[in-house]
């Protein structure tokens, strides 16, 4: 059951030809996919492929269903929760693929299917979910579970997979579980049109520039720019429209492009103009708006949430996490809160200092931040984001982290060239553990394109099982990184870096799973505890010695200097009054979007979220991360009421890499071997809390993460 959620949820997001053997006339879908590794013919699917296999797929799955549901024999494990994970086979291995392109390389065809499937989808699952005939088969084994020989992952299995049809709504009435569908489907379909918006709205806006607009602009911002312009140009359509690029720089609201122009430009008036496009998205009362479409999604959330025998909407989805109320949420939250709004005035004032000292004649505001920040940073500590660069080539990162997950647990990673793939841009590697045996197959697309959604995250088109035998997974990881420009190599910030470890983590995640229902594998586990594999592996890249092993100069092959290396570390903590600022801000403004009742009345979406930052204090210099119109993670994603979850793991991880300092080796062996065996490996085979109490000892402090952010007092 657990799994059927797990598809549904991939829809609200994670090379060189070879000969194909598919045959042409058949869907490949309702093949059998005998490439290398299982890797879907990505050459051989088309948008018209989709469809028909998802049509068949949903029919299939409910004739799954109905065998089960109709067995003459007494539910057991074996009959009903175990054949119940052997279900919708083709529907996965469709939404596996379609999820995930029309996330990292859509169409407007893709864009087309997906508004009509996902009413479809919705309508599909709660077939399944509200099935009293397939509920009352799991409760009679639930009610008989004392007298089972269970093994403990089986009887975690039942009880989640209980769980998850009475939070569906398995327990209510006719009348009841009818206006549950009603709400599951219009939510799906306003989640896919904010979603679509969004990905409008940052493609919708350029900064076109002419060559004396480009004040302080580094080189490789200027051709980055002018890279942009020059693939505008080529892909216009009129004469027209080619001219406008014609010797242009391009900028636009995508961070990658954005955060180097606010960082260097000297041209307030243009900081600005770009910043604004980038906070005001989905927010300029056209097509594309989402005001009104976050405010209803928030609205239906509260009101099945009411159905359900929930207070709010953060109450119903908290009952699945680590941290169960809102008001244990906003406890962490408010912790952090005050240190960090309390750092953030005193950056503002190092801010204001410098502009001071320049003469200007202005209060610094939010789009000044990162231009203004960087002189801080560079008179504080003198490190210039730029001297860094060229020691974080893609690739040498890449080396990076391999040989990171070289040292703890035995990986290697082999490059692939003879698999296709969706896109030019993506790579592919084997996986194999320490003894030489495959592990897995994971994939790679770093660079920012206009038709793939903002932000980085981890996904997968196939999963890991040991139930019909030994089923290994296929990991992607999409990124948004600045493209190499010319014959350079693609040059990343350390912030870049971090983001890159940060999804690996997941990745390893999803690759080093290792049990026995495809449901509980991976990253299937709470919204609030996930986050702590791919939040831990942050922690490896500013390690002195691992920093030494791959960051090279591009050019001249020389490592990293020692006295850079103290510069980043000595700067780490600056920047942390926003940086926390902005994040929490977010988690607020999430919470309280979903703590408001069924019959609250929310019409204005900007008034809404002006009261939720006001109520706690935000500094008019910094936005929240994500404004109302463009929280993805919310609105679109899987985040409702959960994006406080970085926070959350946030303590986690801090608290589990001290245990490596405690060690004084960040590579300890028996603490590798440990944390393998107890976070990365398990899933949700276990309650979160006891696998983190096995790997630690005790439950987590918040003591080291205060001190690896500086809000301790000690900075």
């Amino acid at each position: 059951m657990r799994k059927l959620f797990l598809i549904s949820a991939l829809l609200l997001i994670v090379g060189c030809q070879q000969q194909s053997n598919m045959d042409p006339n058949i869907n490949p879908f309702f093949q059998e996919w005998n490439t290398a590794y299982e890797v879907p013919p990505f050459m051989d699917i088309k948008d018209e492929h989709y469809m028909p296999a998802y049509q068949k797929g949903m029919e299939e799955n409910l004739s799954e269903i109905d065998v089960i549901v109709n067995n003459p024999e007494a539910p057991t494990f074996a009959n009903t929760i175990e054949e119940l994970e052997r279900t919708g086979k083709l529907l996965t291995k469709v939404a596996r693929v379609f999820s995930n392109l029309a996330s990292s390389n859509t169409n407007p065809k893709l864009q087309e299917l997906q508004r009509e499937l996902s009413p479809m989808l919705s309508a599909h699952y709660d077939k399944i979910s509200l099935n009293e005939g397939l509920f009352n088969r799991v409760e009679a084994i639930w009610q008989e579970k004392e007298s089972l020989d269970l093994t403990s992952e089986q009887r975690k299995l039942l009880e989640d997979t209980r769980k998850q049809f009475v939070r569906s709504g398995a327990l209510m009435s006719e009348e009841q579980k009818k206006q549950i569908t009603e709400i599951n489907s219009k939510i799906s379909g306003l989640s896919t049109s904010f979603g679509q918006n969004l990905l409008a709205e940052t493609n919708g806006f350029e900064l076109i520039l002419n060559l004396s607009d480009l004040d302080g602009l580094s080189d490789g911002v200027i051709a980055a720019a002018l890279d942009a312009a020059s693939q505008k140009m080529e892909k216009a359509e009129t004469e027209e429209e080619k001219q406008s690029y014609k010797d242009k720089y391009v900028f636009t609201p995508h961070r990658s492009s954005m955060y180097p122009f606010l960082t260097e430009s000297t041209r307030r008036d243009l900081r600005e103009k770009l910043y604004k496009s980038y906070v005001m998205r989905g927010d300029n009362n056209n097509e594309t708006d989402n005001k009104e479409i976050a405010a209803q999604i928030a609205k239906l959330r509260a009101e099945r949430a009411q159905i359900m025998g929930y207070k709010t909407h953060a109450h119903f989805v908290l009952d699945d996490n680590m941290l169960k109320t809102p008001e244990e949420v906003y406890d962490l939250l408010t912790k952090l809160w005050k240190p960090a709004v309390k750092r953030a005035k005193v950056e503002v004032a190092d801010m204001q200092d410098v502009a001071d000292a320049e003469g200007q004649n202005f209060k610094i505001a939010a789009w000044d931040w990162w231009h203004y920040s960087e002189k801080v940073r560079k008179e504080k500590y003198n490190l210039d984001e730029s001297a860094i660069k060229p020691y974080l080539s893609l690739d040498n990162v890449l080396k990076g982290v391999f040989s990171t997950t070289n040292k703890l647990w035995g990986l290697n990673f082999t490059e692939i060239f003879d698999i296709d793939l969706y896109h030019p841009d993506a790579r592919v590697w084997e996986v194999t553990d320490k003894d030489g045996s495959h592990l897995g197959v994971f994939i790679g697309d770093y660079f920012t394109r206009s038709n793939k959604r903002g932000g980085a995250w981890m996904s997968s088109f196939k999963g890991q099982s040991n139930l019909d035998g030994r089923e290994r997974p296929i990991v992607v990881n999409v990124c948004n990184f600045p493209a190499p420009v010319g014959d350079n190599p693609a040059l990343l910030s350390f912030d870049n870096v971090v983001t890159l470890f940060h999804e690996f983590g997941h990745a390893m995640h999803g690759t080093l799973t290792d049990v026995t229902y495809g449901s509980m594998a991976g990253t299937s586990g709470p919204r609030d505890f996930i986050e702590l594999p791919s939040q831990l592996l942050e922690h490896w890249a500013s390690e002195p010695e691992v920093l030494k092993s791959f960051a090279t100069h591009y050019e001249t092959g020389e490592p990293i200097p020692d006295d850079l290396i103290e510069k980043l570390l000595n700067a780490s903590k600056f920047n942390q009054g926003f940086i926390n600022t902005e994040y929490l801000a977010a988690s607020l403004l999430d919470m309280d979007w979903h703590t408001i009742s069924a019959e609250e009345d929310l019409k204005d979406a900007n008034r809404f979220e002006s009261q939720s930052m006001k109520k706690v204090g935000l500094i008019d210099e910094i936005a929240p991360r994500y404004r109302t119109t463009y929280f993805a993670h919310i609105f679109s994603g899987g985040y409702s009421s959960g994006y406080y979850s970085y926070v959350h793991a946030a303590v986690l991880d801090s608290d589990a890499f001290e245990a490596f300092k405690e060690a004084g080796d960040v590579f300890d062996p028996n603490l590798s071997s440990k944390l393998r065996s107890t976070i990365y490996s398990k899933g949700s085979t276990e309650e979160a809390m006891d696998l983190f109490v096995q790997f630690r000892g005790r439950k987590a402090e918040i003591g080291p993460l205060l001190k690896v952010r500086g809000l301790d007092g000690s900075e």
